[in-house]
């Protein structure tokens, strides 16, 4: 089953490589979607694929990159779109 999530994740994630490494990993997931810094300093993804697969990519999340010091993961459910052919990084 397809799933469409949303995510903001807080603490240290700019400066850090957190968009870069987020994509690196949905594409070896084989999840499409985005991810983009946002203006408060946190970090904002929507996500669509496999179940299994968007969960993976959300539980990467509340870890992140080396660098990364995560605080906190929000997840938002949302209906499945199908609209990404691709995952991409984008700018605010």
């Amino acid at each position: 089953m397809n799933v469409r999530i949303m995510v903001t994740i807080t603490g240290r994630v700019q400066g850090v490589c957190f968009r870069y490494f987020t994509g690196r990993q949905a594409r070896s997931l084989g999840v499409v979607g985005w991810v983009r810094n946002l203006p408060d300093g946190a970090v904002e993804g929507c996500f669509e694929g496999e179940e299994g697969a968007v969960t993976a990519l959300v539980d990467w999340c509340r870890t992140g990159p080396p660098d990364a010091l995560v605080e906190r993961v929000a997840v938002e459910r949302r209906e499945y779109v199908g609209e990404f052919r691709e995952f991409m990084i984008t700018d605010r």
